[in-house]
């Protein structure tokens, strides 16, 4: 049978909608099963954001260029984008309790051992760990709600599940901050191991097993492969492109093979049985819109979140804990939103309030394109709560849009096309502002340290100056006369401002884009078939 077929028939087969008996005691409780999961998608949500105020620690600690440190988050978020469309179809063959379970352990165990690790390439290597782990989380998690509510409870259910995500994933930069400040870097990690301990005792006790009738019995292994090869070429070379020149045959060279091995991917899934995609999927055009959304959205919110805490950190001088709470307005402001947008979405449906947020989002873009050296506090906080008040509508309408619009059949794939298409678009920001931050500095930098008369620098003391401008850091050492100093960290936060503002501006128009996409949406024909049903 083919995917195609396997779509259209899963559209065409009315869908089990019963009601759940009463759970008795503690397991399978609707409201405790929420609880319980939240709790895990809370620390995978947190450690998407969480790691970008402690990354001028990390760097600084253990000696990272521009590259590792976009590495750390990129690993990460790659990862997940890469798993998490098998997770889902694991968690629908094996149970989505085991599956949600498996990676509550692992990602705990992972994030220890990345407080233990001494070298950068032993950070990255197990937050690529993470990832593949909290990849097991996202769509179980999501599954085990469409299988424990009622019908007329899902949607209240699902809102409050993306509040949690949204929460998590704005309040991050401020318990980072308090942890880098007041523990260590390490801390921010350390802490996820008893938050780990805690959701697998939750889940034990009262989360209940639940799978999918007609769920897929094989998996599309060439098709995981052909996937992970081309978004690794993709992110690989976006990421290299600003230090090889973009039309270097290494640059051009990998992206051609993204390319090509994405072309051979969609011609794979046409031809297997169950394939890790089924392209029929993509007839609704609602779904697509929603998907090409979330990643538009993830690339302007994690692409400038990158640099935000840099600036406030090297360009502001501020302390971790001061620069998480001046990220407070964009925390609030999506804390407050988000269940304000979940009543919205329920009562008018999804497209009004999404393009209203994207449109809120480009504004908070190109306000914070204008960011200066000496910008006031308020103004930056008045950008940062529109982005928060732009960002919630999104973040808990997602699901409604793409998985209300996917068969139930298929509602493992799409909760896994919702949560990788947040972490492509992340990994996809931060790849591509970082290409501009790195491409805006290496044609200014030495302009302006010419213009300032500053001593002239070899080509190899320039590549070095170069790195640290990146992030904002001033390239200067113990033996330079405080004056001198003052004048290079002049150039610096300059040219580093200058990059941002670019970066900005590409964010801002993203947004734009995103805000038309948006149009295409609308609520989900399946958005409650199949609540509560399937228990075993």
């Amino acid at each position: 049978m083919t995917s195609q077929t396997t779509v259209e028939k899963a559209s065409r087969e009315p869908q089990d909608t019963a009601v759940p008996a009463p759970a008795k005691g503690l397991r399978g409780h609707p409201w405790l099963t929420l609880f319980s999961v939240a709790i895990g998608v809370m620390m995978v949500a947190l450690d998407g954001t969480i790691v970008a105020i402690a990354n001028p620690a990390i760097q600084q600690d253990l000696g990272a260029s521009l590259a590792d440190v976009q590495w750390i988050t990129n690993g990460y978020m790659l990862a997940l984008a890469v798993s998490l469309i098998t997770a889902g179809k694991l968690g629908d063959r094996f149970g989505h309790r085991q599956t949600f379970l498996i990676g509550v352990v692992g990602f705990a165990a992972a994030s220890g051992a990345i407080g233990f690790s001494s070298s950068v390439a032993l950070v990255i290597a197990f937050r690529v760990l993470q990832g593949l782990f909290g990849a097991l989380l996202m769509p179980a998690a999501l599954g085990l709600l469409r299988a424990t509510f009622p019908a007329e409870k899902l949607n209240m259910a699902i809102g409050i599940w993306g509040m949690v995500i949204g929460a998590s994933t704005a309040g991050g930069p401020i318990l980072g901050g308090v942890l880098v400040e007041h523990v260590n870097w390490q801390s921010v990690f350390f802490i996820n191991v008893p938050v780990g301990v805690i959701a697998l005792v939750l889940g034990l006790v009262i989360l209940r097993d639940h799978r999918a009738e007609n769920a897929p019995r094989s998996f599309d292994i060439g098709g995981i492969v052909l996937l992970s090869q081309a978004m690794f070429c993709l992110i690989w070379a976006l990421i290299k492109g600003a230090e090889w020149g973009w039309g270097d045959y290494k640059t051009l060279g990998f992206l051609g093979a993204a390319v090509a091995l994405f072309v051979v991917f969609a011609f794979s899934q046409k031809n297997v049985r169950e394939p890790l995609i089924p392209l029929a999927m993509f007839r609704s055009v609602p779904l697509s819109a929603g998907a090409v959304l979330m990643v538009l959205m993830a690339f302007a919110f994690m692409g400038g979140l990158f640099f935000v805490t840099f600036y406030l950190q090297n360009v502001h001088g501020l302390s971790p804990v001061d620069s998480g709470l001046h990220l407070l307005p964009l925390t609030g402001m999506m804390i407050v939103a988000s269940p304000l947008a979940g009543a919205m979405i329920t009562k008018f449906g999804p497209r009004v309030p999404l393009v209203g947020g994207m449109v809120c989002t480009a504004v908070a873009m190109f306000g914070m394109s204008q960011l200066e050296i000496g910008t006031s506090t308020l103004t930056m906080s008045i950008w940062f709560g529109l982005l928060g008040l732009g960002l919630a509508p999104v973040m808990v309408g997602a699901t409604e849009v793409i998985v209300g619009n996917a068969p139930m059949e298929l509602s493992g794939v799409a909760g896994g096309l919702q949560q990788a298409a947040m972490q492509v678009g992340g990994s996809l920001g931060t790849a591509v502002l970082g290409a501009v931050m790195a491409s805006q500095v290496d044609s200014k930098l030495a302009d302006n340290w010419t213009a300032a008369k500053l001593p002239p620098l070899t080509p190899e003391q320039l590549d070095a100056a170069s790195s640290a401008v990146e992030v904002g850091v001033p390239p200067v050492d113990g033996n330079t006369p405080p004056e001198v100093a003052a004048q290079i960290a002049g150039v610096a936060h300059d040219t580093f401002v200058s990059g941002m503002s670019t970066a900005f501006t590409v964010a801002g128009i993203v947004a734009v884009v995103a805000a038309l996409v948006a149009t295409l949406t609308k609520r989900g024909a399946n958005a409650e078939a199949g609540a509560g049903a399937g228990h075993i």
